[in-house]
């Protein structure tokens, strides 16, 4: 028996789950009073690996966790900004775009400003275990935490982002020479101080490319390269006709699609959200590589079109094989610490697909409304935030649709709670 049990419990403290806490304040206050969000850190951080000082936001602020849905709501940005006596200011920057630091200093005011929601931190969650009813149909969840504590609950919403991708290339290096972008202001500081570092920076896409600068103001004289399977740094897609794809009204149209049309706009669409880079970035990085050529410092590496095919050491370096794609040719590179710009694994997480096992679903679907298919209609459900592209759009896992997707959310519970249908057509096939 769980220690204690809610009406709903969300899993991470994300924008996803705080959007959907914001909605549930708004649209079902009664069931906000028995709603939990707990989160395995101790505050909220967006993108807490890779909150760089000068990194901007790719996205509007009016993407916010509410505007979309209720311009008028008290959780917005612009409520936030107002808060903290910065709003005169914001407007005279000009930009539509905050600072990543904004971003989430807004996040965090949210989950502080929420009245009903109840947020609670430093609680990790290790696993997830249905329970059937005597007719065989699933009744509640019980989830388990660290400390070993249990909470029974109704409805389950998993909005713990998907795991961080590590090539098995890497799996046998010591992992304290080893930074996944994910990681990198948490662990940066704890690279001993001595000689200037040679630093290898694998991934030709944003995240490479603010590691490959955020090394450069944070280990004073290293010396890094960058290797990418790609043959060189490109922008982001970002036409006005192209973006009207991450509009919420969109997922209609892509959830309805047959599959291979799917395939296609996920495969067209890949470099507006992925293997691009913003382009103040891009600007950015050429004038380095352009200044330490100019200045004949030779300091800055690029390395194109080639793959790591093995990873070892020898005595204190780490030593990389690299294969040219064009000619299948090898040599090393002998570096000192890895940076992964290597993004996250395309498969459901972790805990999700434990969660697939523990039900014996040899497959993750989900209807239009988010709700995990778990083969009968029962008294619990289980909805997935952010891990939906294949099914829902590119823009899943983004900013983009937080808003609209919480309140579908929302009324799909109600709906569930009331007995009555949810308006969900069959279930599609995301990512397993």
């Amino acid at each position: 028996m769980a220690h204690r049990t809610v009406e709903l419990l969300a899993v991470g403290a994300g924008p996803a789950n705080l959007a959907l806490a914001v909605a549930l304040e708004e649209l079902a206050p009664d069931l906000a009073d028995q709603a939990l969000v707990v989160e395995r850190e101790e505050n909220v951080v967006w993108q807490r690996g890779m909150l760089l000082p000068d990194a901007l936001s790719q996205v509007s602020f009016l993407k916010d966790l509410v505007t979309m849905r209720n311009p008028r709501s008290e959780f917005s940005f612009l409520s936030f900004l107002h808060a903290r006596g910065r709003l005169d200011a914001f407007v005279n920057l000009g930009s539509f775009v905050p600072y990543r630091s904004e971003i989430s200093e807004y996040l965090q005011w949210v989950a502080d400003s929420l009245e009903r929601t109840r947020v609670e931190y430093g609680r990790t969650v290790t696993s997830v275990t249905p329970v059937h009813g005597a007719d065989g149909e699933i009744d509640r969840w019980t989830v388990e935490l660290a400390d070993g504590e249990t909470i029974g609950c109704r409805y389950l919403v998993i909005g713990a982002g998907r795991d961080a991708h590590v090539p098995a290339v890497f799996e046998g290096l010591p992992a304290e020479r080893v930074i996944h972008s994910t990681e990198y202001t948490q662990r940066i500081a704890g690279v001993p101080a001595g000689r200037p570092p040679r630093v290898a920076v694998v991934g030709g896409a944003q995240s490479a490319a603010e590691l490959f600068g955020a090394a450069l103001r944070d280990l004073p004289g290293c010396r890094p390269t960058m290797i990418m399977r790609s043959i060189g740094l490109n922008g982001y897609e970002s036409s006005k006709f192209t973006n009207e794809l991450f509009y919420s009204s969109f997922v209609d149209e892509f959830y309805d699609a047959e599959p291979e049309a799917r395939r296609q706009l996920l495969a067209e669409m890949h470099r507006s959200n992925y293997g691009g880079l913003a382009p103040a970035t891009l600007d950015s990085l050429y004038r380095q590589f352009y200044q330490d050529r100019r200045t004949g410092s030779d300091r800055l590496g690029m390395i194109t079109m080639t793959d790591i095919t093995g990873a070892t050491t020898d005595g204190d370096d780490i030593v990389l094989t690299l294969t040219d794609r064009r000619t299948s040719a090898t040599r090393e590179l002998r570096c000192d610490l890895l940076l992964l710009g290597t993004g996250f694994v395309r498969e459901m997480p972790r805990m999700v697909r434990a969660l697939g096992g523990a039900l014996g679903l040899d497959e993750i679907a989900v209807t239009r409304n988010y709700r995990l298919e778990t083969g009968r209609q029962g008294a619990a459900a289980c909805y997935l935030q952010g891990v939906n592209e294949a099914t829902h759009g590119i823009a899943d896992s983004l900013l983009s649709v937080l808003a609209a997707r919480s309140a579908e959310i929302t009324e799909d519970i109600l709906a569930h709670r009331a007995g009555r249908p949810a308006g969900d057509r069959e279930p599609a096939l995301a990512a397993a």
